[in-house]
């Protein structure tokens, strides 16, 4: 059975990440990306299901582990009787193909340790031929081959390979493995230490630009390194997780595949790479964002693949039993064919977001913020399936007519900050190029011509006017999960945050209050109560606290003059991490454990953005003129060299 998932850590090469359990075991990875199939998937099932275990012969778990500084070199030590040996594990960033690196050294003693490396490609389903072939244990199987190098020699049992060796004081074994496709010949084997030191040296680089100078700095580099692992590099695009079907309650039914990029992460993920100086990781997400979004507007989806892919169908991978029992095992995710009427929201606070911090949006830019603006005028009244991905009916959810509200708010004010009469340099290089159709009116090098700022501003005025009649609840004293609804949902927390109203406001006031009062368990933020809305959200079983909603009431309480309840709540957050300080999307208050998908973007993301505003730094994401000093940094950061991360490497 798989470890608790705080019992695991990651390494990654910003194409894929891998989990590594304290008791030496790779238990999922999918190569070569993040959405790919598993080749080790006991994380969801057994050994059988495919993973690679290196450990002191008998097993057990590692007495300490730990992080190279600020890398993701991950480094395990196991104390036997023996004496003490160490499994140092990385993925160097990449070149042409995804490697992992493991090497066992010797700490004192002499311990025997043992090798058991079972490849199940497909998801834990296939068992591919192996051979030997120059030097290489070479596994094929349809498209995939996995290629070991190791001195040491291994042997065939059961349809896995083993090895048996001792390691003493001062000894490395290197063991190495590759992915390449099947007809290709697999790569030669690189230098194992050279690639741990050098990656050491690539996350080292990166991390030295970050600008963060408040509190929690440990927390908030070690969220910022999990949030370019989830970054898939060629495009930009962040996954929301690295894992599928990880459950939100142990043995229910709600498990999703969360190997995708959200656009409503957009907003609150470019805010924390840009506050934290990594500007081109920033605008690499959001020219994925306008890339992914080309197209007919009614056709906006809430997710796309790394690369933007829109085929995400859903289906069950029944041979595997699920995570403690967790079933089905969801691969795919249905949800990206709902209707989600915040995302449009999202993506035009994007777009303004990104002006607020220097890069003056192009006439391509206004285009598609036009012709997103043209959809959300005929159908921001339209029920939608909410921020929660509900599989019920649809309904008038509250967080999405004031999301629907932000964006319109925002471009407004990008409108009267950058207005696109006054654009007229050609359209750089931001990603937007093939969107002709998105664009729609507008021409790429033209924009959209004028802009109707004032019938836009009848419409904010419209919307919010709106939600406070339909969206707050008197009897309740709050804002609601829907129109007409009793129902407290946390995505309400997000309202004083985008500016729909300021959090003394008394509605908000005592909206925070009901939901810390009636919407937690042991001070932890639930985003609804799952238990009672199986008619809203069309699943039985409940669920554990939402961390991201905890870390937005920390924001809120900060907002309404609570500082020391705020900075409560945010260390008590931080002390769910694990000791690696990695957080998954949900904590299950009952069985005190983390639960869902892992590691989770969007609890690093509003850690991140929570540590800055706790630290005093401004929140205000509304303003609409860059400071000039930010404006020339932003340009001089888009001429600098790119970082270690970012450079092709080459080892033989």
């Amino acid at each position: 059975m798989a470890l608790p998932i705080e019992d695991y850590g990651i390494i990654g090469d910003t194409h894929t990440v891998a989990l590594v359990g304290r008791n030496g075991s790779i238990d999922w990875l999918c190569l070569p990306r993040f959405d790919s199939e598993a080749c080790f998937a006991a994380l969801l099932g057994d050994d059988s299901n495919g993973c690679w275990k290196i450990a002191p012969v008998g097993g057990g778990m590692a007495t300490r582990r730990h992080y190279m500084g600020n890398t993701l070199v991950l480094v395990s030590e196991f104390d036997t009787i023996q004496g003490t040996a160490r499994v140092i594990d990385t993925m160097p960033i990449r070149e042409e193909h995804p490697w992992v690196i493991r090497v066992v050294e010797g700490v004192s003693g002499k311990v025997d340790m043992r090798m058991d490396l079972t490849i199940r490609f497909g998801y834990g389903s296939t068992i591919p031929w192996v051979h030997r072939s120059d030097g290489l244990l070479v596994a094929v199987a349809g498209p995939d081959t996995l290629a070991l190098w190791t001195p040491v020699e291994t042997r065939g049992i059961d349809r896995s390979t083993v090895a048996e060796f001792s390691i003493s004081q001062g000894q490395r074994v290197p063991f190495t493995l590759s992915w390449s496709q099947s007809h290709q010949n697999p790569p030669r084997p690189i230098d194992a230490w050279y690639s741990i030191e050098d990656t050491r040296t690539c996350w080292e680089e990166w991390v030295s630009h970050c600008t963060f100078d408040g509190e929690w700095g440990e927390a908030v580099v070690r969220s910022l390194i999990t949030l370019k692992a989830l970054t898939y590099e060629p495009t930009g695009g962040i996954v929301a997780a690295a894992t599928a079907a990880l459950p939100e309650t142990l043995g229910g039914m709600r498990n999703w595949d969360y190997r995708y990029c959200w656009l409503r992460d957009a907003t609150l993920t470019l805010g924390a790479l840009m506050r934290s100086g990594y500007h081109e990781e920033a605008l690499a997400w959001r020219d994925w964002l306008l890339r992914a979004v080309a197209g007919d507007p009614s056709e906006l989806q809430i997710m796309y693949g790394p690369a933007g892919e829109r085929r995400l169908a859903e289906w069950d991978a029944d041979w595997l039993p699920g995570y403690e029992g967790s079933r089905p095992v969801r691969i795919g995710n249905a949800a990206s064919e709902q209707y989600q009427l915040d995302v449009y929201g999202e993506v035009l606070s994007t777009l303004c977001e990104a002006a607020r911090v220097g890069d003056v949006p192009t006439p391509a830019t206004w285009g598609l913020a036009s012709t997103l603006m043209e959809f959300l005028e005929s159908n921001w009244s339209r029920p939608d399936d909410g921020i929660w991905e509900v599989r019920g009916p649809q309904r008038h959810f509250t967080h999405s007519k004031v999301m629907a509200w932000a964006g319109v708010d925002k471009i407004i004010k990008m409108a009267e900050a950058f207005p696109p009469d006054a654009v007229t340099a050609p359209a750089r290089n931001t990603g937007t190029r093939g969107m002709s159709r998105a664009i729609g009116k507008g021409d790429s090098r033209n924009g959209p011509g004028p802009l109707p700022i004032d019938r836009w501003r009848q419409l904010r005025s419209k919307i919010h006017k709106e939600v406070l009649v339909a969206g707050y609840n008197p009897k309740v004293g709050a804002f609601t999960q829907f129109y007409g609804s009793d129902a407290l949902d946390a995505s309400v927390l997000m309202i004083p945050m985008v500016g729909f109203l300021p959090a003394t406001d008394e509605r908000m006031i005592s909206t925070i209050e009901a939901i810390e009062r009636d919407l937690t368990e042991d001070g932890y933020v639930l985003r609804y109560r799952a238990e009672d809305a199986h008619d809203v959200d069309g699943l039985s079983g409940r669920e554990g606290a939402f961390l991201a909603c905890s870390f937005w009431m920390a924001d809120c309480l900060a907002l309404i003059g609570r500082e020391s309840d705020a900075r409560a709540l945010f260390e008590k957050l931080l002390g769910l991490r694990n000791d690696l300080g990695l957080l998954s999307e949900e904590y299950d208050m009952v069985a005190k454990r983390l639960v869902g998908n892992f590691p989770q973007a969007f609890s690093h993301v509003s850690l991140v953005n929570a540590a800055y505003n706790l630290s005093g730094h401004s929140m205000d994401t509304s303003r609409s003129i860059p400071p000039s000093q930010l404006l020339r940094k932003v340009r001089q950061g888009s001429r600098r060299k790119k970082s270690s991360l970012h450079r092709r490497h080459s080892i033989s």
